[in-house]
């Protein structure tokens, strides 16, 4: 039996490293804007609704994606991943089924990748599965730290980590798949009392972990697919490789 699927794609940032006034998912790889990449991704595994959550020049981004099949939730202040998915929660109040977490400047992400995830959160029967990779160089990103029979122990932001945690080399990419009912019911418990201030969607799966729940992990080896693009030098890199 097929769940049915939505999307949230968190787009509401500036991206001040990018050096710009231009809203950081609007930046072009092979002149196209590289939310439409993620926007793309979403319509190919057949997700709807598709949330594009906007906040930093709202008007340009929604103007850009006026013809591309997605609802809009306004973030007015970046408080964080966390605070950005629940202010999709009034419009997926009566959606039953999954709900897919992408980001707007992980352009890359394939339909392929995608649908592993769905099929392992789905054969779980998961309340939560995040997709994870192993990195070089994890420098920047939360870490994974696993039970022993491979499921989710904690993930530990980069300026949160302790020495062992810094450590680990598998690594949080971001995206995710929840049980909705349980995402919007979880995310009003969630603080912001850590290094950044802010709201982290990663404290749903923690807050999970201690609820007793099982939080799945699929690997993936395609780690061109979840580089997310901060800097300039990132998007010409991206552009020179795609």
């Amino acid at each position: 039996m097929s769940v049915n699927l939505s999307v949230i794609i968190l787009a509401a940032g500036k991206g001040t490293r990018m050096n710009s006034d231009l809203p950081k998912v609007l930046h072009k790889i092979n002149n196209k804007p590289m939310i439409l990449n993620v926007i793309q991704a979403a319509h190919d595994i057949n997700a709807n609704p598709i949330i594009t959550v906007i906040g930093y020049k709202s008007e340009l981004v929604k103007q850009t994606l006026k013809d591309k099949n997605t609802q809009f939730a306004l973030q007015k202040e970046q408080k964080g991943t966390a605070h950005a998915v629940e202010q999709c929660a009034e419009q997926l109040n009566q959606f039953k089924g999954n709900v897919l977490v992408l980001s707007g400047d992980v352009p890359f992400i394939s339909p392929n990748t995608l649908n592993i995830l769905i099929k392992k959160h789905n054969q779980s029967n998961a309340k939560a599965t995040v997709l994870t990779c192993t990195l070089d160089n994890p420098y920047g990103y939360g870490r994974i730290i696993k039970k022993t029979d491979n499921t989710l122990e904690k993930i530990v932001e980069h300026k949160d980590a302790n020495e062992n945690e810094l450590a680990e080399h598998e690594i949080n990419t971001g995206i995710y798949i929840f049980d909705s009912k349980t995402l919007f019911k979880i995310l009003p418990k969630i603080s912001n009392n850590n290094k950044q201030g802010e709201y982290y969607l990663t404290d749903v799966l923690n807050i999970l972990l201690g609820e007793n729940e099982s939080v799945f992990i699929q690997k993936t080896n395609r780690i061109n697919e979840i580089i997310g693009i901060n800097t300039l030098e990132q998007l010409k890199e991206a552009s020179n490789e795609s």
